[in-house]
């Protein structure tokens, strides 16, 4: 409902507020990361891993399913894609969101970029399914309502 949609928002505005100030959606900032000559956002990275562990074994324990994915090669070439793309760019789809909040116009191409990647892997997600050894979709359906409870 509204009240769950503006919560999230809140959320979201709370979440960049706090990469834009971290400096974790700084360009220069996450090529230091990658070139190992500034390890600032490897500390982020370890606060956020350490202040979600607790909450996930909170909601493991109240009973919540935490189902985990399987594994294939999809993962390694999407991880690879993805590492290339925030190397290149600085971006992941959390800072495009930021930098452009902050009137950052270098996003715009950004955003483009991670849009077009999305549609072009769902144009050939199908093709892809049996090289990379990727979960049906209708599995995947049956899984996220089992996740959701219907």
């Amino acid at each position: 409902g509204v009240g769950m949609t503006a919560l999230y928002l809140a959320l979201g505005m709370v979440f960049g507020f706090a990469l834009s100030r971290s400096g974790a959606a700084d360009f220069g900032t996450v090529q230091g990361m990658f070139l190992l000559q500034d390890f600032q956002l490897y500390g982020i990275i370890g606060v956020g891993v350490a202040l979600t562990m607790p909450g996930l074994w909170l909601l493991k324990n109240k009973g919540y399913s935490l189902a985990s994915k399987p594994a294939h090669a999809g993962n390694l070439v999407g991880g690879a894609l993805f590492g290339v793309g925030w190397a290149m760019t600085g971006m992941c789809p959390g800072p495009i969101f930021v930098n452009l909040g902050e009137g950052k116009l270098y996003a715009i191409p950004v955003l483009a970029g991670a849009l077009f990647g999305t549609w072009l892997y769902g144009q050939t997600r199908s093709r892809l399914e049996r090289p990379l050894g990727l979960p049906a979709l209708a599995a995947l359906d049956t899984e996220a309502k089992v996740n959701q409870g219907t």
